[in-house]
């Protein structure tokens, strides 16, 4: 028996890195370096180890992973040296990738969608399995009446074709296959009250959203020590510089406004007002599957006396990102088998616009994640 881990966007950067990783971990050709589960803290029998993790996954690409991981070696991404030794194992998990389907009501694609994920839990034996979104970023999408009730989305999906977002279907998918689901996007996904219902009347756990790898992470850990030292904040203002995929993706005017909006959200809720200033994100192709991102923070102190903070940040997005999504997998793993129902507010630490009433200060955070696994570790005995 063993945990799966489907991949929504199972060709990108993210999910290859992702794969490449936990083969390489379970070989033990590579330490957990990023791998927050790993810290003394968080180390815990209820989750399940990366011996016990099996991917699959669904996109809309073509390209073999074994062919995405060795561009992603050439680029820099992934050492060469594990590539070419996992080779193998990544020919094996590319049985386990299916094409997204398209056409016909969203009833119909939904379900064929979850007979995949049935088909992929009952063929490897598994345990569970957690649906993790690491797809391409959606602009918002219009409201919808359905939205808002599962059997009026349930009727409405039996005869239209866009009433869900991509990423929504696939949660719906997720949830009606009896899996749980993680969004480490800033889409849609389960953040709709019919789906929330749905989660409910199955008894899943679901997380999201965005997950937090570079200049909003810097934020979090920032933003509260302005706040602590009675500071004021007057400006925060950030740019952002993307290549790959991603950067290309948001060069589309509603998806980037979608993710400004959600990398921008840390500071009222942290400060309790919202500074002047935005985040501006521009796609350098250039920059491949690195990113930079440069903020200026000006700010009062005593008598009104102005200062001003500057500060880049330069990393590979994937690199980043793909020990959050294993941390994230086994994490809402666990709390599936130890039975919490909907939405993990205690995975905050991990996202930009964390569900449900979380504290966005990083320490915050990281305590109520600790409280988390503590509490899965007294369950587990």
């Amino acid at each position: 028996m063993g945990t799966g881990i489907w991949l929504v966007g199972a060709r990108g950067s993210v999910a290859v890195t992702s794969i490449v990783g936990a083969l390489a971990l379970r070989a033990g050709l590579a330490g957990p370096t990023g791998c927050v589960t790993e810290l003394p803290a968080l180390r815990s029998p209820a989750l399940p180890g990366y011996a016990d993790l099996v991917f699959g996954g669904h996109d809309v690409a073509a390209t073999p992973l074994t062919k995405k991981a060795e561009a992603l070696a050439a680029a820099g991404v992934v050492p060469p040296r594990l590539v070419a030794a996992l080779l193998h194992d990544l020919a094996a998990v590319e049985g386990d990738v299916r094409p997204v389907p398209t056409g016909g009501r969203q009833a119909d694609v939904a379900a064929a969608l979850a007979a995949d994920l049935e088909r992929f839990r009952e063929r490897h034996g598994l345990d569970r399995v957690v649906v993790v979104n690491v797809s391409s970023t959606e602009s918002v999408p219009p409201p919808h009446p359905a939205h808002a009730d599962l059997a009026a989305l349930e009727s409405a999906m039996a005869v239209e074709a866009g009433v869900l977002p991509a990423s929504a279907m696939f949660a719906f998918a997720a949830f009606t296959a009896g899996c749980s689901y993680v969004d480490f996007t800033p889409s849609t996904g389960a953040r709709l009250p019919a789906l929330a219902e749905l989660a409910e009347r199955e008894r899943l756990p679901y997380a999201g959203h965005d997950g937090k790898t570079g200049e909003t992470l810097v934020k979090s850990v920032l933003a509260p020590m302005f706040a602590m030292r009675h500071l004021v904040v007057r400006t925060w203002s950030g740019v952002n510089l993307l290549g790959g995929g991603d950067g290309a993706n948001l060069a589309e005017p509603a998806a980037n406004a979608a993710k400004a909006a959600s990398k921008q959200r840390v500071l009222g809720e942290t400060l309790g007002y919202v500074p002047q200033g935005g985040t501006r994100i521009e796609f350098v192709e250039e920059l491949g599957d690195f990113k930079t991102a440069w903020d200026l923070v000006t700010f009062s102190g005593f008598l009104g006396t102005p200062m001003r903070m500057e500060f880049t940040w330069h990393g590979c997005d994937s690199a980043l990102a793909a020990p959050l999504v294993l941390d994230l997998a086994r994490l809402t793993a666990a709390a599936h088998a130890a039975g919490r129902t909907g939405p993990l507010t205690e995975l905050a630490f991990f996202f930009k616009d964390p569900l449900g009433a979380a504290p966005h200060s990083l320490t915050e955070q990281w305590s109520l994640l600790c409280d988390f696994v503590r509490q899965l570790d007294a369950d587990l005995s």
